[in-house]
C-alpha cells in the first residue's frame, strides 16, 4: 500500500499543464503603430493579414486568437479563452476604430472601450465567434484552417 501511496504522490508531482495559443496574439507595440486615421496598407504592415474579414458596413478585419489549456498529457485541450482584436475601416479605407473582443460574465466585451457592443449584423458575428463551441460546434480558427479565404457578411 505504501509503494502506490508513493507511486501516487510521484505521478501527481509530474502533473504540468500545457498551453497552447493559436491564432494572432496581438503585440502591443504593433497595435500602437495603427492607431485611428491608419491606412489599410499601414494596419496589413503592422499586424499582418486578419484571420478574416467582414463587409457589414464598411470591411472590418479580424484577427482572431484562442488559448487552450491541457491539464495532463492524456486529456483534450480546454478553451478558456478566445479574442478577437476587430479593425474597423471608413469609406475612405482608413481605420476609424479598434476594439479587441472577449467574453467577460458570459456577454461580448470590447477591453478597450470597456463596453459591450449594441445589436447588429457585427455583434451576432462576434457572439457567435466567442461563444463556447465557436460558429458552427467547432473552433473558428480551425474552420478558417480549412476554408483559406473565410469571409463574413460577404
Amino acid at each position: 500500500m505504501a509503494a502506490g501511496f508513493g507511486a501516487l504522490m510521484a505521478l501527481g508531482g509530474c502533473q504540468t499543464a500545457q498551453v497552447y495559443n493559436q491564432g494572432y496574439i496581438v503585440d502591443e507595440q504593433a497595435l500602437a503603430q495603427v492607431p485611428v486615421g491608419s491606412s489599410r496598407e499601414q494596419v496589413m504592415l503592422a499586424l499582418g493579414s486578419p484571420s478574416t474579414t467582414a463587409t457589414f458596413d464598411n470591411e472590418v478585419f479580424y484577427y482572431i486568437s484562442q488559448k487552450r489549456v491541457r491539464p495532463v498529457a492524456f486529456m483534450n485541450p480546454r478553451l478558456v479563452e478566445q479574442r478577437i482584436l476587430a479593425v474597423y475601416f471608413g469609406a475612405d479605407n482608413t481605420v476609424t476604430r479598434i476594439a479587441n473582443y472577449g467574453l467577460q460574465d458570459g456577454r461580448v466585451f470590447d477591453f478597450i472601450s470597456r463596453t459591450t457592443p449594441t445589436g447588429g449584423k457585427d455583434s451576432s458575428f462576434l457572439g457567435s465567434i466567442l461563444s463556447d463551441e465557436g460558429p458552427s460546434g467547432g473552433s473558428i480558427l480551425d474552420s478558417i484552417g480549412r476554408s483559406s479565404g473565410m469571409s463574413a457578411g460577404r
